[in-house]
């Protein structure tokens, strides 16, 4: 149809002419309503950012003290599990107070026994060797 009678239809239903294609010969045009059809087109743009967000794993920090009780440590394992079953992934501290920099092999065994209580019931994989940085011990953890 010419542009002409295009022109004509859209000034008729009240809405607009636009052009979808133009490279192509002829060029292809569509008559729609822009607002709405630029608000439809934001609202997908938005959904699929959302989405997007969805999949992303986040990275969760659990802070753990040396002198932490059995029934507080249960507390910490079930959370962490809890992140884990979300699909993110969770970084484990084990945060040393004062003198407990003297027993950094301390802060290692507290490391294994979450990992253990973990991997009981969750297939994990530990993502690297534990790691010092100023007053912490560090491991990251995801599920298999």
């Amino acid at each position: 149809m010419s542009s002409r009678d295009a022109q004509k239809i859209a000034r008729e239903q009240g809405v607009d002419l636009v052009e979808i294609a133009a490279n192509a010969d002829p060029p292809v045009v569509k008559v729609i309503d822009w607002g709405k059809y630029q608000y439809q087109k934001m609202k997908e743009e938005a959904k699929n950012r959302k989405k997007a967000r969805e999949k992303q794993s986040e990275l969760k920090t659990m802070k753990i003290g040396l002198k932490i009780s059995d029934n507080d440590l249960n507390i910490k394992v079930r959370k962490i599990k809890s992140f884990l079953e979300n699909g993110d992934r969770v970084k484990i501290m084990v945060v040393f107070r004062g003198r407990e920099m003297a027993h950094k092999e301390l802060g290692q065994t507290m490391v294994n026994k979450i990992t253990d209580r973990i991997s009981k019931e969750t297939e994990i994989i530990v993502e690297g060797k534990p790691q010092f940085a100023g007053r912490n011990l560090s491991i990251n953890v995801r599920k298999k």
